[in-house]
């Protein structure tokens, strides 16, 4: 399943695995990073049930930033290597 998933989200991967560079990782930042991912989730969630019941179309806005910032943060905390994760971070 996981080699299925990290095919579907190859162009996402590729960006954040594809230096050479050093880097340092840890393994409390793939934990944070997920965390941070269920945040942004749950703030889209949030952002588009208000969207909904104030009938705002200008709300989807917050949503579809909010929803791609957690989608990355979880592909590449689940997914990733450990230098995706370190360059999310920015640890040389």
């Amino acid at each position: 399943m996981k080699k299925v998933l990290r095919k579907l989200f190859r162009p996402i991967l590729r960006i954040f695995e594809s230096s050479e560079d050093e880097f340092i990782y840890k393994k409390s930042n793939r934990t944070i990073l997920i965390v941070v991912g269920v945040l942004f989730l749950a703030l889209s969630a949030f952002s588009a049930v208000s969207a909904i019941s104030s009938s705002q179309l200008g709300g989807f806005i917050p949503f579809v930033v909010f929803f791609l910032v957690g989608l990355v943060c979880e592909v590449v905390g689940l997914l990733g290597n450990d230098r995706a994760v370190a360059k999310i971070w920015a640890s040389k």
